[in-house]
């Protein structure tokens, strides 16, 4: 019979992967004077996602038909959901560190020319139920693109502040399978 519950859950060994067992970890760059800001980050970032890939494809017409072939990968954006304290400490980094990038007034890269200046890296670890890490991405060259508005009403009670920031970057590895 196809419907069969035990069949799923003889392939659910370890019951299933939790998407709430996860922490950010984000080493601020310099430009960004961030205090603190890693740190809190790595408590208050409520949203992430195990940043995914796509492999482009080239299509090669031969005698009518049709040949794909892989072509080459690319990395899509990668959002965070934040949670905001009263002293904006992440926030206020994040918004510096893009500042350095790109001044709002000057328009000007006060980070200097080279983008060591302004890239970090992040680790998105995700737990399993005991708490053992089961699985660690890392996000390499990565540097804020889009931080999002903080949404303010006065109906909003029983509330905490969050915002979202969209990262950048040139890649991701998991040590052990990729390169």
């Amino acid at each position: 019979m196809p419907f069969n519950v035990n069949d799923i859950r003889a392939q659910l060994t370890g019951g299933g992967a939790r998407p709430n067992l996860f922490e950010v970890v984000m080493p601020f760059p310099s430009v960004a004077n961030p205090g603190a800001a890693g740190t809190k980050m790595t408590f208050t970032c409520k949203g992430a996602q195990m940043p995914g890939s796509d492999l482009g494809m080239v299509e090669m017409p031969y005698f009518g038909r049709t040949i794909k072939l892989a072509g080459n990968r690319t990395f899509p954006e990668w959002t965070t959901t934040v949670i905001n304290d009263e002293d904006f400490s992440v926030y206020n980094a994040i918004q510096t560190w893009m500042n350095s990038i790109n001044s709002h007034s000057g328009n000007i890269r006060e980070a200097g020319g080279n983008p060591i200046n302004y890239h970090s890296t992040a680790d998105v670890i995700h737990y399993g139920k005991a708490g053992e890490e089961i699985k660690r991405v890392t996000i390499v060259n990565m540097w804020p693109s889009v931080l999002a508005p903080i949404d303010l009403a006065w109906e909003t009670n029983d509330a905490l502040e969050e915002f979202t920031c969209t990262w950048q970057y040139d890649f991701w590895q998991t040590p052990g399978i990729t390169s």
